[in-house]
């Protein structure tokens, strides 16, 4: 889990996140009846605290709409992404029904309001896909990794299309967000990733062990709800601009595995089989994967 050297570091970066989301805990009933707006520049904060508390400095560029039914979305590598985005534009996020029962996170989930939904019940999909809608026509926020999983942040996953189809039932529009990692040097990172059969804890002590560690919130232009016909569209579109990757690129990880030999194209290959069986809906991070911690293809 690194050198000795890090390990007073990553006590005292964990103690500090430990004291600020008790903090936060203790001041839920507080915040929760201040205005709007407040209520949310008390929470982006909160969450650019928490981020930072545990090593990571935060470079954002754009801004989402601070009001109005948004679905927020964007790529998937890390358990920071949750407090990132909510700096971003705190919303309700999607999560799986799992984490209800988690110790701790799962009353924090639930108290912030979270759309819980069970991934194994496709016949619950429709109902799914209207209480998003509704959420967004009341004028609040939707969170959603529609990759469907995490990822190492050098491959990515398809943007899954049923989130989408209730932004466009609610006429709202579409926020994609581009999440990346790097040191402070300008190299790209994995080291925050949480994928594969890593633990929560051993991804946690490895950001809160390093040195230099980035991230940096691109919020790209705003996907309005008349700009895209059907899902599939507006999927593709909020894709490109939360990952860069195009159709081009999806056809060209065929032929880099094929070239790439014998162990890099059984990475891409187990990449793509991973994300073949994943839920139209994000969800948390996925365990027991044969994915190794911080591999791509």
């Amino acid at each position: 889990m690194g050198s000795l050297a890090a390990v007073p570091r990553a006590v005292l970066r964990l103690t500090v996140v430990v004291a600020v989301l008790l903090v936060g805990i203790v001041l839920i009933p507080v915040v929760g009846r201040l205005a709007a707006m407040r209520r949310d520049r008390a929470i982006r904060l909160w969450c650019r605290t928490i981020v930072r508390a545990v090593g990571v400095r935060v470079r954002t560029a754009g801004a989402a709409p601070p009001t109005g039914g948004l679905l927020l979305v964007a790529n998937h590598i890390s358990w920071l992404d949750i407090p990132l985005l909510a700096a971003v534009r705190p919303g309700r996020m999607l999560a799986k029904a799992e984490i209800r029962k988690w110790p701790v996170a799962g009353a924090l989930t639930a108290r912030g309001g979270a759309l819980f939904i069970e991934r194994d019940r496709l016949r619950a999909l429709p109902t799914t896909v209207a209480r998003i809608a509704d959420t967004l026509r009341d004028g609040a926020a939707v969170v959603v990794f529609p990759e469907g999983s995490t990822w190492c942040g050098r491959a990515q996953g398809s943007f899954r299309r049923a989130a989408f189809q209730a932004a466009l039932d609610a006429a709202a529009p579409v926020q994609p967000v581009r999440l990346h990692y790097r040191l402070d040097g300008g190299a790209a990172t994995t080291a925050p990733a949480f994928v594969g059969s890593d633990s929560l804890l051993a991804s946690v002590w490895r950001v809160a062990s390093a040195r230099g560690l980035v991230a940096e919130v691109h919020v790209q232009p705003l996907l309005a709800p008349d700009s895209a016909p059907d899902r599939r569209t507006l999927a593709h579109a909020a894709e490109t601009a939360a990952t860069h990757r195009t159709r081009a690129n999806s056809e060209g990880d065929h032929r880099a595995a094929s070239s790439a030999g014998p162990a890099k194209s059984d990475a891409v290959r187990a990449a793509a089989q991973r994300g073949a069986g994943l839920r139209q809906f994000a969800a948390p991070p996925r365990w027991g994967s044969d994915q190794p911690p911080r591999t791509c293809g």
